[in-house]
């Protein structure tokens, strides 16, 4: 005879009400909360503890213009703050702010060290305005760095330097150093660097050298216009008139006091010494 066994099915999970389930839900909340504040006091606390205080400021990189003592009274003086809650960005402007500094790296080092390397400017020139020139209040202290950027500076620093002057509009100062950088070497032939550049608000350009020659404005120095154009342009010009002036100076035997380079076909000299009488000479070609 045969049996019928009856198998159990398991028994549905009883839900819970619905108020149960939300005071379940809150006290989850409220125990992660009040974990996250014990976390964060105590995180605060020990970023407060005497060991994180800053210990020692390591100066480094460049420091040719300035002593570490004169960095130190500058910047250092107005760091605030310890390891965790210093102020990167605060402490790099307070030392790019030291005269002379143009970059400064700051970073930490655990755990209360602070490391700091310094780039400082490379002078190239100085650097005058020609709108201050014009007006006869001539801005002191500028120099150009070799990246063509301005900052200002002790001329004192740089006396002994014998620096070349740029003179120029605003925002002009890069352009200024690379046009230097062009026409130097083609000076050379003459055994003659320049001692000023010019770039006039109209865009023309003109050189002094530094020899011992006074020229037309009762200054010391062959005074040169070369006018404007192209930098390629420019540097043709002078490479024209350097390659042929010679002729005209070893003809009288005499100096060279100045040359307008703004002739379309040639140039215009003046030569110590030596005077010229034309009724009807042609006028530049303003350039």
């Amino acid at each position: 005879m045969a049996t019928t066994r009856r198998t159990q099915q398991p028994a549905a999970p009883v839900a819970l009400p619905r108020d149960i389930r939300a005071m379940q839900l809150a006290t989850r909340v409220l125990l992660l909360v009040f974990a996250g504040l014990l976390l964060g006091l105590g995180a605060a606390a020990l970023k407060r503890l005497p060991m994180f205080n800053l210990r020692q400021v390591s100066i480094g990189g460049d420091i040719t213009r300035n002593s570490l003592p004169t960095v130190r009274a500058n910047a250092v003086s107005r760091l605030a703050g310890n390891f965790f809650s210093l102020d990167l960005q605060q402490a790099k402007q307070a030392f790019e702010a030291v005269p002379w500094v143009r970059r400064a790296v700051v970073q930490r080092q655990w755990p209360n060290r602070l490391v700091i390397t310094l780039e400082e400017h490379k002078a190239a020139a100085e650097w005058q305005l020609v709108s201050s020139v014009a007006s006869g209040r001539a801005q002191e202290g500028q120099l150009v760095n070799t990246e063509g950027e301005v900052f200002d500076a002790n001329l004192g620093d740089v006396e002994d330097e014998d620096l070349p002057k740029l003179y120029g509009p605003t925002g002009t100062a890069s352009d200024a150093l690379a046009m230097l950088r062009r026409l130097q070497p083609l000076f050379e032939p003459m055994q003659s660097r320049i001692a000023e550049l010019h770039l006039s608000e109209r865009g023309s350009w003109s050189v002094v050298l530094n020899d011992d020659t006074e020229n037309d404005s009762g200054r010391t120095g062959t005074e040169i216009q070369i006018g404007r154009g192209s930098p390629d342009e420019i540097g043709e010009r002078v490479r024209r008139f350097v390659a042929t002036v010679a002729r005209s100076t070893t003809h009288f035997n005499t100096e060279l006091r100045s040359a307008d380079l703004r002739y379309p076909q040639g140039y215009a000299i003046r030569l110590a010494g030596v005077g010229t009488v034309a009724a009807s000479a042609p006028q530049p070609r303003r350039r």
